[in-house]
């Protein structure tokens, strides 16, 4: 059976095949040869899917082919529109009334029905006939044989563009060629590959070429070849040989004799390679065969757009170099320089709209030179205002964007089908949208762009996309934390691309409310509406609702009603901040309906017969006034993703009838009767992501200690099951301490992340060390001993570990090399009161990448004296954050010549500049004026701190 996923290319024709399948069992399809005439469907369709899969990977289109594409994938959206409807009409046909005339005339309805859907299918089969027909006669196979590369390199001007037109490339081009010629160690005589990363058009390649032009002299050979999406790899070794200095006619070579001419000829030389435009590892593979380690000092530069193929071929990680987008006054300086000829020339007259236009652009130097090919000699201000409101709405087809285009559409194919529509799904959102990834997420989910594999639930499948495109350069992360983005941001000319090929594709259709006509052959499937402008617009006569899958709505909500789309199967109305409960009064007849998220304030209450929407799976009501549930979400039974505010509650013994949910997030505690649905969430044995508040105010004495002894017991029941991916629990009643030595997963045990918040425990329990699948573990210790650490550090895979303490058991926190922490890469530690030196031995922690320490201000004799705390032990380090703070400690010792803090993070400053490859940051937690005057009382050691402030 096919796989039932939605893709942009070939629209809902996997999911339609197999739903067809699914039909064909049903004993409803018995009516007037509707059984033949759905199978003659499935199979027809099956053979045209081939040929749409083929044409999903052709860039350039003829029109016979574009049209027929189109037509196909519009037919299978209405198909099935129609199954489902049928499907529907099926399943209310279980409620059988009762009495003999109503199920007479029932039954007269049924008949009636079943010969409505057995003439329509009879419609779509005729329309199947005719694609089937035009498909023989264009002879598709044939004519998607036709390559997908440009004729001309879109890269190619990069090479040879003017130094004098370069702006914004001397400081990256000093950094590389510093890290090229280094030979102060014995180390640099090593072979070494440096990766320059970054997205389509921010200039690696020219970077890449001014370098190699600049120092090619000072090896014994050189060359510069490029890869690119399609490589010839027996190409790409002949333009290595040429340019590395054979002479021999390599023509006739087959790669084995090619590899072994050039490990011959490199042999005891200092050479420098170029590799270019790698798209994945595989190429590379072969390319390093002939490139022999002689320790000659010999560099070889590769460029890429996936952060994931950087690291693959770079053999350290600190030897990625990511490309930074143009500083805004280099960014105008290439506008007008490219523009006028002269960075120099001032324009008063035009306002502001430069500023607009590169704050567009942020940076991306592609952009900015597509945009000044636009404006060159263009002096009007009404010129430069047309391209302004160009970009975001079809900028990438205007003329004199070609070039930029075709380099953004190469990032584009080269992702794979369904990250690709995934990634297509993003010109929903307006430019400059903060993007929350768990939105987007279950969004493509009910979207079905979303298969689930064995092992894996869909939402971390959706992660893993969310994270490949991070790693292709195609979207922005926000909000880091423990290595994983919690938003994103796409860049607005990737936007306006995005947003081009999602009309070319039919896949969504933004509207402005400004706008007052549409036109277009095809049905609308997915509706964007900007309706920020006006108040409570009424969509206009000439747009047609009854086929639209998925509405968002930014803005005001609309006054027509959206319940004439009966195959709605997605609603977001989150960003409509007028909206009120009558909006949402007749919701349940939205049948199909798989998302449903909303967030006025104006909402108090869900309609009661929500529990009638059985396909959904995502609920997102927070930001709301609502304070309880209905009893009707425990019906919905396809439900795994439920996002409410803290405060809200739940009807006794709802949590465990809702057995499908897999993520439930801010699950408050506000009461001691509430506190027993904790047990609730053991029996759902699909749940992977839990966040508990617990706000409760526990009394003192012997009542105290019961509640509290309780809420132990249903942590361990928590804690106990091994479903559970992600545990979160925050705000520990009454500051009572946890103890959890006897409280334990069972073995294996799932747990990625384990997160204990404003939550302490006694002690680190000793089976923590045996979590083999946790990554992320954040704890709140009294004190921490040498045992903690011993435990801590014996965690197989764990990567983020985030201590706070009031110190150390004995008055020091050592971290010795025999404690593990063999994959740790983020080390974080908050130390409250004084007394404690902390010490990294030599050996320790040989992954971690980033330490991020915090220190409350005091005046005695701790923190390891005025030492480096060992920081410099720390090989692989390459991130160092200090902050202070006066959270803990009395205001008044902020002042005074006795403290010994700055003095400690002054010398840890002064030993991490000496590191390689590392950067320090320092932050504060007070007033700055204040902070300054404490700083500089202590000198020039300490004025270096103040400097890092401002």
């Amino acid at each position: 059976m096919e796989a039932a996923l939605v893709s942009a290319s070939t629209g809902v024709m996997k999911p339609l095949l197999s739903k067809l399948t699914k039909l064909l069992e049903h004993e409803c399809v018995k009516v007037k040869g509707v059984g033949k005439q759905i199978r003659f469907l499935r199979d027809e369709l099956s053979a045209m899917n081939a040929t749409l899969q083929m044409l999903a990977d052709v860039e350039q289109l003829n029109p016979q082919m574009r049209d027929w594409r189109d037509k196909l994938r519009e037919l299978a959206y209405d198909l099935e529109d129609c199954v489902d409807a049928f499907m529907v009409r099926v399943d209310n046909e279980r409620d059988v009334p009762s009495g003999f005339i109503k199920r007479f005339f029932r039954k007269l309805k049924k008949l009636k029905e079943r010969h409505e859907i057995a003439n329509e299918i009879e419609e779509h089969k005729a329309c199947v006939i005719e694609a089937s027909e035009r498909r023989k006669r264009y002879n598709f196979f044939e004519a998607t044989s036709i390559t997908n590369t440009s004729v001309v390199d879109p890269r190619l001007p990069a090479l040879y563009v003017e130094i004098d037109k370069l702006v914004g490339i001397d400081g990256p081009k000093m950094d590389i060629i510093e890290w090229l010629t280094a030979e102060t160690k014995d180390s640099s005589k090593e072979l070494k590959v440096l990766s320059l990363v970054g997205c389509g058009g921010i200039g690696k390649t020219t970077l890449a070429n001014q370098v190699y032009q600049s120092v090619k002299s000072q090896f014994s050979c050189a060359a510069f070849v490029s890869v690119s999406r399609n490589p010839d790899v027996k190409k790409i070794l002949r333009d290595m040989a040429k340019g590395l200095g054979i002479t021999d006619n390599t023509l006739d070579y087959d790669e084995q004799q090619l590899i072994n001419k050039l490990r011959e000829h490199l042999m005891n030389k200092r050479y420098l390679l170029v590799v270019d435009d790698v798209w994945d590892g595989k190429p590379w593979e072969t390319i390093k065969l002939p490139l022999v380690n002689e320790n000659c000092g010999s560099r070889i530069i590769t460029t890429t757009r996936s952060i994931a193929v950087a690291s693959c071929l770079s053999s350290e990680s600190n030897n990625v170099y990511k490309m930074k987008p143009l500083s805004f006054d280099d960014s105008r300086r290439l506008l007008f320089k490219r523009a006028f000829g002269s960075e120099n020339i001032s324009f008063t007259h035009l306002g502001s709209v430069p500023d607009e236009i590169l704050r567009k652009c942020d940076g991306l130097p592609l952009a900015i030179i597509a945009i000044s090919s636009m404006l060159a000699d263009q002096h009007a201000k009404c010129e430069w205002d047309r391209v302004l409101n160009d970009i975001g709405s079809a900028l990438a087809k205007k003329p004199g964007a070609e070039n930029m285009t075709t380099i953004l559409s190469m990032s584009y194919f080269d992702i794979p089908h369904r990250q690709r529509t995934c990634l297509l799904y993003l010109s929903v959102f307006p430019e400059d949208s903060v993007i929350e990834k768990q939105c987007l997420i279950t969004r493509w989910i009910a979207e079905g762009f979303i298969q689930e594999q064995e092992g894996r639930t869909k939402y971390e499948i959706g992660g893993g996309y969310f994270n490949d495109l991070i790693n292709r350069s195609m979207i922005q992360p926000i909000d880091v934390e423990y290595g994983e983005a919690e938003a994103c941001r796409v860049h607005d000319i990737i936007l306006d691309y995005l947003k081009c090929k999602a009309v070319e594709e039919n896949f969504v259709t933004s509207l402005d409310s400004a706008e007052h006509a549409y036109t277009s052959e095809y049905k609308i499937r997915r509706l964007c509406l900007n309706n920020c402008n006006e108040e409570h617009v009424a969509l206009w006569g000439s747009v047609v609702l009854s086929h639209v899958r998925s509405v968002t709505i930014f803005g005001q909500p609309l006054q027509t009603s959206l319940l004439r789309s009966a195959v709605v199967r997605l609603l977001d109305l989150g960003d409509c901040s007028d909206m009120s409960d009558l909006h949402l009064s007749s919701i349940e007849k939205l049948l199909h309906l798989k998302y449903l998220r909303v967030s006025s304030c104006s909402i108090t209450e869900l309609p009661g017969k929500i529990g009638e929407l059985q396909h959904l799976q995502t609920l997102d009501v927070r930001y709301t006034r609502i304070k309880e549930l209905p009893p009707g979400i425990a019906k919905l039974q396809r439900l795994a993703h439920l996002y409410v505010d803290w405060d809200v509650t739940f009807p006794d013994g709802m949590i465990g009838q809702m057995l499908n949910l897999e993520e439930r997030r801010a699950y408050g505690v506000q009461s001691y009767e509430q506190q027993k649905s904790l047990q609730e969430f053991s029996k759902l044995t699909k749940l992977r992501t839990l966040e508990i508040r617990c706000n409760l105010t526990i009394p003192d004495g012997l009542e105290g200690m019961i509640q509290i002894v309780e809420i132990y017991i249903y942590l361990e029941a928590l804690l106990s099951s091994c479903n559970l991916h992600n545990l979160y629990i925050m705000n520990f009643p009454g500051g009572y301490p946890l103890s959890l030595d006897k409280r334990h997963p069972p073995s294996p045990c799932s747990l990625r992340k384990l997160c204990f918040k404003r939550w302490a425990i006694y002690k680190v329990p000793n089976w923590m060390g045996f979590l083999e699948n946790l990554k992320v573990l954040e704890l709140v210790i009294i004190k921490v001993g040498p045992e903690d650490i011993e435990t801590l550090g014996a965690i197989p895979s764990l990567h983020f570990l985030k201590l706070s303490t009031d110190g150390g058991t004995d008055g020091s926190i050592v971290i010795h090399p025999s404690n593990g922490f063999r994959c740790l890469k983020y080390f974080s530690i908050c130390i409250y009161a004084c007394g404690t030196s902390l010490e990294f031995e030599v050996g320790s922690m040989p992954m971690v990448e980033h330490v991020n320490l915090e220190f409350s201000v005091h005046k005695e004799e701790c923190l390891n004296g005025a030492s480096n705390l060992g920081i410099h032990h720390l090989s692989s380090l390459s991130k160092f954050e200090v902050t202070l703070s006066n959270n803990y400690v009395s205001h008044d010792l902020v002042e005074g010549e006795d403290n010994c803090t700055a003095r400690c993070v002054a010398s840890v400053i002064n030993t991490i500049e000496t590191l390689p490859n590392s950067s320090v940051s320092f932050k504060q937690w007070w007033d700055e004026d204040e902070c300054e005057h404490f700083l500089r009382s202590w000198g020039e050691c300490n004025q270096r701190i103040g400097e890092l402030l401002t």
